[in-house]
């Protein structure tokens, strides 16, 4: 299973790859991959619909990833105040990165 989720988090113990990958890479998994959003904030996900090309549908549901599913994970570099939450505006001033989450075992 592919999995998007709005930050770097492990869904359960395990051991886990973690590495940065570009757009494109992530636009690519994603394209080839049938996927599971787990974006569980709006303007997050519109950011990242118009950033992937892709309709990415706000969906505030827990995971539970199992050995062999990856994730792409939207990393914003930032911390956020207690309870902040972004709207588009805001977000698409932050920097961020895209890595891949593989659950190995």
């Amino acid at each position: 299973m592919v999995y998007l989720l709005n930050g770097p988090i492990l869904t359960d113990f395990g051991l886990y790859r973690y590495k940065k990958i570009s757009i494109l890479q992530a636009k690519k998994i994603l394209k080839e991959n049938k996927f599971v959003s787990a974006i569980g904030h709006e303007a997050t996900a519109i950011f990242l619909s118009e950033l992937l090309e892709l309709d990415i549908k706000y969906n505030r549901i827990a995971i539970k990833m199992k050995q062999g599913d990856l994730a792409i994970v939207f990393h914003l570099l930032t911390r956020l105040k207690e309870g902040q939450v972004l709207n588009i505006k805001e977000l698409c001033s932050k920097d961020y990165t895209l890595g891949i989450l593989k659950r190995l075992e």
